[in-house]
Formats: structure tokens, sequence, C-alpha cells
């Protein structure tokens, strides 16, 4: 019979030296000093903004001067601004859009991937779809304003080749929003196609054999299989999609800077140009607050309504 002994360290001989209460001391210094950066990291440039950005919402503040106490101005000044209502409006619609296009063109691909595909195949999929997340926005609407532009962009360079005409791709109301939405969802669909494709292989397969055997195809598979028991990650996708595009900025600031007029406006960018172009950063403020708060009932909202269609078992 071979007995196996463990070596000692000089770790478990001074843990044998000191008493128990000395030792989970210990353990506590260890876990506040490892925990102290990101705290202190959370709590300045996380909560401290946050907490700031709501008292001054309150104040009238141009950087310049002194910030001055107004009470709830800022906020009844709100309801008539046009320019804020229409940009509500653009992004309630851009909402609506983007992130069902986004959950559609994710959940199908999703499910084409998972088929039978190879695993090599199925390995290059996942990375090509997900690589235009890893790029800035900034960047990837920069390239977008270049193929798309009206006088020298690739894309109307070879449409004239076919003899079409110029194509107004940022210059018109219309498809300028289809612009914006079509190059946010291209860049934003990979995570949520990453997310539906940990939700498939959750489902196990001997549900699909069952179902088979009683004769149900492959619509009936995708409807009363696989959309019930991928409720949990369309609940979680689609609050993720829906807060991420409340906050929709880069490509329409970058792609058409919220124009032609005000089509592709929206509540950050009015956010930001109260700010930083009109040092109103009280009323900037106050709309941050507002959209926090709409941000807050929709997810609300979305997690009361789960109840009656997301199936945990």
């Amino acid at each position: 019979m071979t007995i196996a002994l463990k070596a000692r360290t000089p770790v478990d001989d001074v843990a044998t030296q000191l008493p128990q209460s000395a030792v989970r001391k210990r353990e506590k210094r260890l876990a506040v000093a490892f925990l102290a950066p990101t705290v202190i990291g959370l709590g300045l440039f996380t909560l401290v903004p946050i907490i700031a950005s709501v008292v001054l919402a309150f104040f009238k503040w141009d950087v310049i001067s002194s910030p001055r106490w107004v009470g709830l101005d800022n906020f009844s000044s709100l309801f008539s601004d046009p320019t804020l209502r229409t940009s509500f409006i653009n992004t309630i619609l851009f909402v609506i859009v983007s992130v069902t296009l986004q959950l559609s063109v994710a959940l199908l691909l999703a499910v084409l991937v998972s088929s039978r595909l190879p695993g090599w195949l199925q390995s290059t999929l996942r990375s090509v779809f997900f690589f235009p997340l890893i790029l800035s926005a900034a960047s990837v609407s920069i390239i977008m304003s270049y193929l798309f532009n009206q006088d020298f962009g690739l894309v109307n360079t070879y449409l004239q080749d076919l003899g079409f005409g110029p194509v107004h791709w940022l210059t018109n109301g219309f498809s300028a929003q289809v612009m914006v939405v079509l190059v946010y969802v291209w860049q934003n669909f990979g995570f949520t196609f990453l997310l539906f494709l940990g939700g498939l292989a959750a489902i196990p397969k001997d549900i699909y054999e069952a179902s088979a055997i009683d004769g149900a195809g492959g619509w009936r598979q995708f409807r009363h299989v696989t959309l019930p028991l991928l409720s949990p990650t369309t609940l979680v996708a689609s609050v993720m999609a829906i807060i991420a595009a409340l906050q929709i900025f880069d490509q329409s600031y970058v792609l058409t800077r919220g124009g032609p007029g005000d089509s592709t406006r929206t509540v950050v960018m009015v956010i930001y140009q109260d700010a930083f172009g009109q040092l109103q950063f009280g009323a900037a403020s106050a709309i941050g607050v507002v959209l926090t708060v709409v941000i807050m009932l929709v997810t609300a909202l979305q997690f009361r309504l789960s109840r009656r269609f997301v199936y945990y078992s």
C-alpha cells in the first residue's frame, strides 16, 4: 500500500501557528485589499458622476459662472422643447425597429449556425459575426459614411457604373434613418447572436427527438419547442438590446450629425449638444435623469410582462 504525503508549505505552518480569529482577520484584510481598487473606481467614475448629474439637474450652470439653483425649471422646460420631443420620438422609433431587427437576425443566424454545420464552420461564423462588436462605433460609422457618401462614396460609384443615379443615403431623412439602423444592427447583433447560441445549446436534444416522434416538423419544433425554451435568453437579450438602443449616439452623430433636419437626432445627442455645445449642463443633466427613468421603467415593464411568456422549466 502506497501512502501519498502532502508537502507542507510555509503558509500552512503560519496558519497552524495563528489562532482562527487571526486567520479570519488576515483573510478579510486580503479581501479588502483586492476589492478596494474596483470599489474605489466604481465610486469615483460611476457613483459620483451619477449623484453629481442628479444634483446638477436642479441647477443652472455654464462652467464659467457659479451654479445657480433653479429647482424644477430644467425639468419643466423640457416639455416645451420641440427638438427634445422630436429626439424622443426618433429614439423610440429607432429602438422599436433596431431591436426587432437585431433580435430577428441574431436568432435566425443562431438557428442556422447551430444546425448541422461542420464544427470548423460554426467557429468561423461565430468569429465573423462577433468581429464588428470589437470595433469602436465611431470608427465603423466613419467608414460607413465614406462608403455611402453621396458624391464620392464607393457604393454610389458602383451604382453609377451600373447605370443608376447616385442615391442620397445620408442626406435624405428616411434613407438616413435606415442607414443609422442598419449600421447599428450590423455592429451590435453579434453579442445577441452569441446569447442565442448559448441558449440553443442548453436545450436538451431529447426534447426535439420526442417531438419528432410525435410528428412535429421543423417549423412546429421551432415554434413550440425552441421559442418557449429560448424565452429566458430572449428576455435577457431584449433587455440589454433596448437599454443600449435607448442610448444610441455614435452612429447617428458620426453619420448624419442628427440630420437632415432633426430626422436622426437622438436624446443622447441632445444631451451632448446642450452640455458641450451650449454649456447648459443643468438642462443636459435633467434630460439625462429623464432618460434614466425611462430606461428603468421600460426595463421594469419588460420583467413584468416576462411572467406571461418566459418559461424557466
